[in-house]
């Protein structure tokens, strides 16, 4: 029988009961903290960038840093309300169109890896700032909604459909949000491709040693621009779900979307002790982060404060997946 250690099991398990104590304590503080509707309002807050860090995870498992995916998916945001009420063009086009445009996002920015030879960092840093400039372009830096005068003075007539907005808005059952079952069903399909696949074995492979799976074969630039398209993508799926979810083109709607997203996926490091990406993790990262951030709300936290707390968490919680953990090996 092997023998109980206490650093094996808190490496394995103590973000995990971390976790468990601050929902006990919201729960204990605040009472309405646990209402089922509280509870799915965690899970609609977090669906954005939880799909988003699940794109991130592609990019952080081959050992690089997608800075894009904000603006990519403020850029979604934007151009799903420039088709639909400037344009006049249905939901389904639309949502083919704008996810064409967050493969060619990722396709552009493997070409700057891998054949520019771009650090990954500067690369997407670049083509954050470029995406972001993008995205104002069509609507002059305006905000696009229904009866809003665009740039060349004509007034928008056109409105987002209802099926758009039924994948932002809608609930099954009338309960379960649509966006938190989309973001499920996601990470499923990057489960099963990480994990079960022979796809997932490369990407992994890659990120602990490029050079050892190039020098077996493996065409290490075809899955690091894969792995940018990926994440690319599923940036601009998570643009849609917001622009359904909002019902307008905002331009302020990058937020802080993209640090979450980071975080999420960083603290995926931490979960069950995994010290490497995983969409588990990824998916635990960010619903961690709604809990935390609702929790720090309903107690009437200051925003600076939450701020503060949420980025000790995230470093504490590194610090403590990779330091006790190389010391302990």
């Amino acid at each position: 029988m092997k023998k109980f250690n206490i650093t094996d099991f808190s490496i394995k398990w103590g973000f995990l009961i971390v976790m468990g104590v601050l929902f006990t304590i919201f729960s204990i503080l605040e009472p309405a903290f646990i209402s089922a509707g509280n509870l799915f309002n965690i899970l609609l807050s977090v669906c954005i960038f939880g799909t988003m860090a699940l794109g991130e995870t592609f990019v952080l498992i081959t050992d690089g840093m997608d800075l894009s995916i904000g603006s990519t998916a403020a850029l979604s945001v934007m151009i799903s309300a420039y088709l639909m009420v400037v344009l006049e063009l249905g939901g389904f086009i639309t949502i083919l169109l704008v996810l064409g445009i967050g493969i060619v996002v990722g396709l552009f920015i493997g070409f700057l890896i891998v054949k520019v030879k771009i650090p990954d960092l500067l690369a997407t840093l670049g083509m954050m700032f470029l995406v972001q400039g993008l995205q104002y372009i069509p609507s002059g830096g305006l905000s696009i909604g229904r009866g809003a005068i665009i740039k060349n003075g004509r007034e928008a007539l056109g409105h987002f459909s209802e099926g758009f907005k039924y994948l932002g808005q809608g609930r099954i059952l009338k309960v379960i949000p649509v966006p938190v079952l989309i973001m499920l069903g996601v990470a499923i399909i990057v489960y099963i491709i990480l994990s079960k696949t022979k796809f997932g074995r490369i990407f992994y492979a890659i990120g602990g040693n490029s050079e050892a799976a190039r020098l077996v074969g493996v065409n290490v630039n075809k899955y690091k621009v894969i792995a940018y398209v990926s994440s690319s993508f599923i940036a601009s799926l998570a643009g849609i779900l917001l622009a359904a979810r909002v019902g307008r083109g905002d331009v302020g709607s990058q937020g802080t979307l993209l640090m979450d997203a980071i975080g999420a996926a960083l603290i995926g490091f931490a979960v069950l002790g995994a010290r490497k990406p995983n969409p588990f993790g990824t998916i635990i990262g960010a619903i961690f982060i709604g809990m935390l951030m609702n929790g720090l709300t309903m107690l009437s936290m200051q925003y600076f404060w939450q701020d503060f707390i949420k980025g000790s968490v995230l470093v504490a919680a590194l610090a403590f997946t990779f330091g006790i953990s190389r010391k302990h090996g």
